[in-house]
């Protein structure tokens, strides 16, 4: 069932009627209770540059074949990719093992029965078909220029393209496919002593505009040479979207409804229960994850096939909802959210404002304008409270312009104490936010001004 990848047309994945015949075998193999396949088929594209050229490129292409069986409130899971008779009959058998050999879950669900679903947005016929070739011409466009003014640029491209299905032994079938790019850069001086980053992704690699980051990432390079010292403490900071992302996608991660109602989330209410209808941010600020938003595609069903829906977190700075799984919904007497959330969440905007990056910075009497975050780690759960690293591109703001780079920071700050700190907001845009580069979560932030921003060390890094 699985295709060669060509390098001169578009990738294919797995069919709606390709998946469907899988399933329907997988099931059809089953002794179980109850059974759940799930099928992923993705083909990822890369290619690496370093020192202004491209160092590593690779295509590859897999299938994965993931059954749930159930007996009485026993599980068992078991995955393959080999998808001839044989294969599927072993991974049915291991599944079946592995589930008399558990112990009974005392939070068991039942499957699920068959379930209505929307087409997935998220597909792009431009993404699947950059192949090698379309990958060296966009890098091409940052490591020229850099090339060109004596600098030197690294970075990734990276597209995806995934085919998912799920069935289950209750007739439930859903599919769904999309795709992904992300592509970004780091451009140094020669002497090492410059850095300058700039990223972006979409599902359509063709809105990706590769020279545009690599100026970008070229300017800042040249801008922040001979950074000077400062001295660590609380400053009003210009944040740029990715700065805002890296920390805002953190509320995601915290955002359960169990956490919250068992007292061991931020989202805990003081006294008990959680705090849905409470005002934690600034009133300008709407949290929401729409998977049928142009900006922001996500999944269109759940691990366990629940379709997923657009859901308000938090509004004008209240918090509407919380992120209740099946067992927990049933347990409170709710109704299941239907969202795929948390660290890399599948889709997340945050709602903005109508200034410029040029007027947020012409708002600061003094202060630092903050290209990212790196290196972010969770100190205090209950306040979603992280530290973390500035790097590439940190500049000292006076009197409402930038007048010279600064060593890198350490911060200790909670992405709920920088929305309650707002004093401007910019137009909303969509970054990548992964510290590592990867492909990932559409989120759609924009660039703020924020007061008080706690700064606790220097770094020596570039």
């Amino acid at each position: 069932m699985s295709r060669p990848i060509s390098l001169l047309e578009p990738v294919t994945v797995l069919t709606r009627d390709e998946c469907q015949t899988i399933a329907k075998r997988v099931l059809g193999f089953s002794t179980a209770q109850e059974a759940r396949v799930v099928i992923t088929a993705s083909a990822r594209g890369n290619s690496r540059f370093a020192v202004n050229q491209i160092s590593t490129a690779g295509d590859n292409q897999d299938v994965s074949v993931v059954v749930r069986s159930v007996f009485g409130t026993r599980s068992g899971t078991a995955s393959t990719n080999r998808l001839d008779d044989a294969g599927l009959r072993a991974v049915v058998a291991a599944s079946e093992q592995l589930a008399k050999l558990s112990p009974e879950d005392p939070e068991y669900m039942p499957e699920l029965e068959p379930q209505q679903y929307r087409e997935s947005i998220g597909w792009s016929n431009g993404t699947a078909a950059l192949d090698p070739a379309g990958r060296s011409a966009m890098i091409a466009k940052i490591t020229d220029p850099a090339r060109a003014a004596g600098l030197v640029s690294t970075g990734y491209l990276e597209t995806r393209v995934t085919a998912q299905a799920i069935a289950n032994s209750k007739g439930l079938f859903a599919y769904a496919r999309d795709t992904d790019a992300v592509l970004t850069t780091t451009v140094r001086t020669a002497d090492g002593q410059g850095s300058g980053w700039a990223g972006a992704a979409s599902n359509d690699a063709t809105t990706i505009d590769s020279a545009a980051l690599g100026a970008r990432a070229i300017e800042k390079a040249r801008r922040s040479v001979n950074a000077v010292a400062i001295e660590p403490g609380r400053y009003t900071v210009v944040l740029e979207p990715t700065a805002v992302a890296n920390l805002t996608q953190l509320i995601a991660g915290a955002i359960g409804a169990r956490n919250a109602d068992e007292g061991r989330s931020f989202f805990t209410k003081a006294g008990g229960g959680n705090k849905i209808g409470e005002k934690i941010v600034d009133e300008r600020v709407t949290l929401s994850s729409d998977p049928f938003d142009a900006a922001t595609p996500g999944p269109v069903f759940t691990g366990d096939g629940l379709p997923t829906k657009p859901i308000t977190w938090v509004e004008n700075g209240v918090v509407r909802a919380l992120n209740y799984d099946r067992y927990w919904a049933k347990k409170q007497g709710k109704e299941p959210t239907g969202a795929a959330v948390g660290f890399g969440a599948a889709s997340l905007k945050m709602s903005g404002g109508s200034e410029t990056l040029e007027s947020l910075i012409a708002g600061v009497q003094r202060g630092l304008l903050v290209t990212r975050f790196w290196y972010i780690r969770p100190v205090d759960p209950r306040t979603i409270l992280y530290t973390g690293l500035t790097r590439d591109g940190t500049f000292l703001i006076e009197n409402g312009k930038v007048t010279r780079p600064v060593r890198n920071l350490r911060f200790n700050e909670s992405p709920i104490f920088m929305l309650n700190n707002i004093e401007g907001m910019g137009r909303p845009e969509r970054v990548s936010a992964s510290e590592s580069g990867n492909a990932g979560a559409a989120i759609v932030v924009p660039p703020l001004r924020v007061r008080d921003f706690t700064f606790t060390s220097m770094s020596e890094a570039v």
